[in-house]
Formats: structure tokens, C-alpha cells, sequence
């Protein structure tokens, strides 16, 4: 049976409410810089419910939420782990480690960031771009 979407205050007592900021910081940064098709689902086993941006049949992240956890889930597949060992230098030693320790598979290396809060974001979008360019030119001035 599938799950209801859940609401925003549903959302703000699963995560908590520093999680609940950081989930909404990175709504509004892939919003802002994509134009994605987002889709509810169930967590399956580990969480209680998936957010997913797609777009053209592929996605470009999935978010997910379970008591007081929130993670971001995104697939590198061969071109994008290339892109990334290129620039890895330019990533903390946290999102670098997060990396290597996050398991391959026949369709990509699946890097999961638990986001105990924003502190990861910037990184975070930054590797979005490595998936998929963005829609607007990141104004670095501001």
C-alpha cells in the first residue's frame, strides 16, 4: 500500500526542525536550478518516504526522511565518477570519504549524505551539477 504524501508539519515532526530547514534549503536550490518532475514514494525498508527528482526518465536525486534522519541519494554513474575523481580536491574530506566508501553497482556508485543539517548543502548542489547542468548560471557575485 503506498503512503500518503506527507504534509509539511507531518514532515517538520519526522524530521525535526533543523532537518525539516536543510530539506527545505535543498527543495528550494534544486527547484531553483532545475526544472525536474518530482515524485512521492514509499522509503522502502531503511526509510518512511522518498522524494525523487526526474526528468526525461532520469533522475537526478532522491531525498529521503525518517525519524529525526534525512539523507540525499545520488547515483554517479561512469562519465559522472570520472567527473568527480577530476575535481575531488575541490569536495571536504567528509563529502570525499562519503564517496569513497559509498558501494558501486552495474548502474553507478550510490552516495548517500545524511544531512544532519545545512552544513553539507553547497557541496551537495554542486555535485547536482556534476549529474545534470543547471537551468541558470549560478550568480557567484552574491
Amino acid at each position: 500500500m503506498k503512503k500518503p504524501i506527507p504534509t509539511q508539519n507531518e514532515l517538520l515532526s519526522l524530521l525535526g526542525k533543523e532537518r525539516f530547514a536543510t530539506w527545505n534549503a535543498v527543495c528550494s536550490a534544486v527547484d531553483s536550478l532545475y526544472e525536474m518532475d518530482t515524485l512521492w514514494n514509499d522509503g522502502g525498508k531503511k526509510w518512511d518516504y522518498e522524494y525523487k527528482y526526474r526528468r526525461g526518465g532520469k533522475t537526478l536525486c532522491a531525498l529521503y526522511a525518517r525519524e529525526q534522519c534525512f539523507g540525499i541519494l545520488i547515483i554517479f554513474g561512469k562519465e559522472e565518477r570520472a567527473k568527480f575523481e577530476a575535481s575531488r580536491n575541490e569536495y571536504s574530506e567528509t563529502v570525499q570519504s562519503i564517496y569513497d566508501e559509498a558501494t558501486t553497482f552495474h548502474d553507478g556508485k550510490w552516495v548517500m549524505f545524511e544531512m544532519e543539517d545545512s552544513s553539507l548543502l553547497d557541496e551537495v548542489i554542486k555535485l547536482l551539477a556534476i549529474k545534470r547542468k543547471s537551468k541558470k548560471v549560478i550568480d557567484k557575485s552574491s
